[in-house]
């Protein structure tokens, strides 16, 4: 009988924002945020805890930030610090599994079905690896322990900051039946909205759609929906996984028609795939963005140069003219970019970021049962 799986899913706590609170003690205990200033027309690419009980979050403009909390701290970002402290964090992971996937500077999957330390269950290893982070880098991480990458990944942000959630086998289903469809990865806003007008609003209502009826409504992720409704997921945790593509995109809240706008919103994608492509450690020559109108129906325009894009406003600009190339009659309800032709990065051609968009996922729920 094959063993059942322990994958820990680890999240650092507001990861930029913290490291500044951390490097300057004037910034403790307020609100923070990493990314370009109101007049730089910069976006939030991380804001601190403090920041986010004003309604701040990251993507969102730095100007309506600032107006929702006129003594926030605009802070620099320092991209070598924080990929030095990811490596910091990533040494530890190291010291537990070889099987460690990370998916940006602040978060990684690990499978410890068997473990370095020899320790008696994913519950304690993931204990000792929130302990051992707050003791090395004076910083805190989130965790979530469970079976598969789905529940981890959800469970990792159900008790920020500095939480642990646990989802053993035995509750799986009834944790899924219950769960907000808006707590569900992969579900964004818009794909909430329209789920809940068919009167889907908890994984319990998911898991009675058949796979047709979703793959019909949804397309072909669809499959993906019916299968986490049942706490299925049997993508493994792939250390050297080769990627085709680097790739972001964001779902508006509500749909964008203004031209200006959207080339507004590609500065938070640009950074996003800025650091996903230095956590890689690759560059790419094959710059693709994607366009989803109001209506569903899609477009991508893509750009192919003979070496690698090595500079991050090179990037920036490619961005932009395939943006300027695209025909928005119709409202646009998602941007995307992605890099593909991907080689591994040369010391001296990495890509200088500015800012970088983070997911924080909201609190819900405390589960602490060891597994």
């Amino acid at each position: 009988m094959q063993a059942v799986r322990k994958i820990i899913h680890v999240d650092m706590d507001a990861f930029y924002a913290s490291v500044e609170q951390r490097d300057h003690p004037a910034y403790r205990g307020k609100p923070v945020v990493v990314g370009g200033r109101p007049e730089q027309r910069g976006a939030v690419a991380a804001a601190s805890y403090e920041a986010r009980q004003y309604g701040i979050h990251s993507a969102m403009p730095s100007r309506t930030a600032i107006q929702k909390c006129p003594h926030l701290i605009f802070a620099t970002p320092r991209f070598d610090v924080y990929r030095a402290v990811s490596a910091q964090i990533r040494e530890i992971f190291s010291q537990y599994t070889d099987l460690v996937e990370p998916l940006a500077l602040d978060e990684a999957y690990l499978d410890v079905t068997e473990n370095r330390q020899g320790l008696p269950s994913a519950t304690h290893i993931a204990q000792a690896i929130q302990t051992q982070i707050r003791q090395e880098t004076g910083l805190t991480a989130s965790a979530g322990v469970s079976f598969n990458k789905f529940l981890a990944k959800v469970a990792s942000g159900m008790n920020k900051p500095n939480g642990l959630c646990v989802i053993r086998p035995e509750v799986a289903d009834e944790f899924v039946a219950l769960l907000p469809i808006e707590k569900f990865h992969g579900v964004g806003q818009v794909t909430a909205a329209k789920m809940h007008r068919l009167g889907i609003r908890t994984g319990a209502d998911l898991r009675i759609w058949s796979e047709a009826e979703l793959v019909q409504q949804f397309g072909k992720v669809g499959r993906h929906y019916y299968r986490i409704a049942r706490s299925q997921d049997d993508r493994p945790v792939e250390p050297n996984r080769e990627r085709k593509s680097i790739g972001v995109e964001r779902t508006f809240v509500e749909d964008v028609s203004d031209r200006t706008q959207m080339h507004q919103a590609l500065a938070p994608l640009l950074q996003e795939l800025q650091e996903r492509i230095h956590a890689k450690h690759m560059c790419g020559r094959t710059l693709t963005l994607k366009v989803k109108f109001a209506d569903y129906q899609q477009i991508t325009r893509s750009r192919t140069l003979a070496e690698p894009i090595a500079q991050a406003g090179h990037l920036a600009q490619l961005a932009q003219q395939l943006l300027d190339g695209v025909d928005v009659e119709k409202p646009v309800r998602l941007l995307g970019l992605a890099i593909a032709n991907l080689s591994p990065i040369h010391p001296t051609a990495q890509l200088q970021t500015q800012n970088t968009t983070l997911h924080p996922m909201p609190d819900y729920v405390q589960l602490t049962l060891e597994f």
